[in-house]
Order: structure tokens, then C-alpha cells, then sequence
């Protein structure tokens, strides 16, 4: 069974699919290793790896590229952010095609205006409901794969208020859109709520410091959600651990010890060393004494 079709089968089965954010094939290689059933790709994640922030500054093809590299080393399903589609419905047919060829297994298309900003800032302005469902119209068209999942995603809530965003999923789902995905509910109340007014499958975005408050995973189950993403997990510790780790060094010009005293062969062997030192023998065959001089 592909990665998009184990994702699709455990939306069927309604299992809580939980996919930590990675930005590149590393980090998604860690989120494989610790056990986790599928990762996402956060565009915030891949942008940062830009030296940018967030701001819906990476074209398509840069996204699409980074999906490549992640999907070439994890076996497990990867869930993507395509932020607006990088268009219109034209530009949103070739985007869809473009992370499918990729091999990713889910992507969610937002409603915000273009340039686009983080889900959990301020000033977030959204295009009107009918620019919003014609592209999800487009992507389920371009989609080649019917495994390929979906995700329609609306930043209205902060805008125009959490009716409005529920209405715009719902119009989502009715136009094809496997999952509804409304980004940044304010309260319990309202994160709670969503599964039950959402007329299918719904994803939760947890975001330390955001404007979601953050749920155990138990929680979620609960609440009825078929998707959770935590895509500052793992950019927010890279980034607070460095910056502690540059500074002490800076500081001391003492080279600080690495957590679990890990050695070099120790991080190899998180990105697959075992298997390519496999290869290096595989291929060979044992000679007699003499065959190096014919």
C-alpha cells in the first residue's frame, strides 16, 4: 500500500492521523524514527529554511521541490501545505499535479489573499467564498491520484468571524474537499465545536503560542477531530536549542556537550547510516590472492 493510500485508509477507519511539522528530509527522517504514522511539510518550517518568514514568499516550485526531498527518504505519509495554491485555479491545477508527481499523500489550500500569512498573526485578510471554492473545485479536478487527499483550509475565523469559517469548509467539503480545516479557533469552545458543525473529517492545527489553545492528543480524539498537525514543534525546539547552544559557545568558547553525549556514527545513524553501510559490501564478490594483477 502507497503512503497516500495507508492515509486515506486511516481517514476511513477514523483513526487520529498525528503529524508533527518537519521542513526538510532530516527533520521528517526524525519524525519517521520516533514512531510517528505520518509528518507534515509546514511551509513557515520551509520558509525559515529560506532565511524568510512566513509571509508566502516561496513560489510552488520551491514548496513542490521540498516535497520531493521529504517524500525520497520517509515511508510514511506526508501531509503538505500548499498555502493558496500560489494563484488562481490554473495555478492551483499545477500545483495539485505538481506536489501528486512528488508523491505526497494530503495538501491543504487556504482562502487567504496572496501573499499569504502565518495562520497565527494578525492581519490576515481572506478572498471572497466563491474565488475560494472554485479553487478547491480546480484541485479536485487536478488531481490524478483519488487517494490524494484534500484538506480545505479557511483563516476567515479572524476576519469575518468562526460561522464564517465553517461555512466556507463546508462549501469546501460539497465542492469535493476531503478534509475541512478551520484555521485558529479562539477558545475551548470553539476548537470543540468544530467537528460537530463541519460536514466531514476535520484537522486541528496546534500551535504553542498561537491562538488555538494547545490540547492533549486524548483530547482531540474526543473532540471528534480526524487530523491533528503540530507544525512549530520541531522548528521552535531547532531554533530555541541552537540559539541557547550558539550562545554558550559565543560566550565560554567552551564547546558545549551535545544532549546524550551523541557521537558523530550516533546522528549517522538517525538519517539511515546502517543501510548505506549495507551497500558498501553488497556489491562486492571475494577474490583469490592474485585477481588484483589480471
Amino acid at each position: 500500500m502507497t503512503p497516500r493510500a495507508r492515509l486515506r485508509d486511516m481517514l476511513r477507519q477514523r483513526k487520529l492521523v498525528v503529524a508533527p511539522g518537519g521542513y526538510d528530509a532530516a527533520t521528517a527522517m526524525l519524525i519517521e524514527g520516533a514512531g510517528f504514522e505520518a509528518a507534515y511539510m509546514t511551509g513557515a518550517g520551509v520558509s525559515a529554511t529560506f532565511g524568510l518568514p512566513d509571509y508566502g514568499l516561496l513560489s510552488m516550485s520551491e514548496m513542490a521541490e521540498q516535497v520531493g526531498r521529504i517524500t525520497s527518504a520517509v515511508s510514511i505519509p506526508l501531509i503538505a501545505d500548499a498555502d493558496t495554491g500560489y494563484g488562481n485555479e490554473l495555478n492551483v491545477t499545477r500545483t495539485i499535479r505538481a506536489y501528486e508527481e512528488r508523491g505526497v499523500a494530503a495538501l491543504h489550500l487556504e482562502d487567504q489573499v496572496s501573499p499569504k500569512r502565518c495562520g497565527h498573526l494578525t492581519g490576515k485578510e481572506v478572498v471572497p467564498r466563491a474565488e475560494f471554492v472554485a479553487k478547491i473545485r480546480a484541485a479536485v479536478a487536478a488531481r490524478r491520484d483519488p487517494d490524494l487527499i484534500i484538506i480545505a483550509r479557511s483563516d476567515a475565523r479572524a476576519s469575518l468571524g468562526f460561522d464564517e469559517a465553517v461555512a466556507r469548509v463546508n462549501l469546501a467539503i460539497e465542492a469535493g474537499a476531503d478534509v475541512g480545516f478551520v484555521e485558529a479557533p479562539q477558545s475551548l469552545e470553539e476548537a470543540a465545536q468544530v467537528p460537530k458543525v463541519v460536514k466531514g473529517p476535520c484537522l486541528l492545527n496546534m500551535v504553542m503560542g498561537g491562538r488555538t489553545p494547545v490540547f492533549d492528543l486524548a483530547e482531540v480524539g474526543r473532540m471528534g477531530y480526524a487530523m491533528v498537525i503540530a507544525p512549530a514543534l520541531v522548528p521552535g525546539i531547532m531554533v530555541s536549542s541552537v540559539a541557547r547552544a550558539l550562545d554558550a559557545f559565543k560566550r565560554s568558547g567552551v564547546h558545549p556537550a551535545l544532549p546524550g553525549n551523541l557521537t558523530p556514527a550516533d546522528i549517522f545513524a538517525h538519517f539511515g547510516s546502517a543501510r548505506w553501510d549495507a551497500l558498501r559490501t553488497k556489491f562486492q564478490e571475494s577474490f583469490g590472492a592474485d585477481d588484483h594483477l589480471r
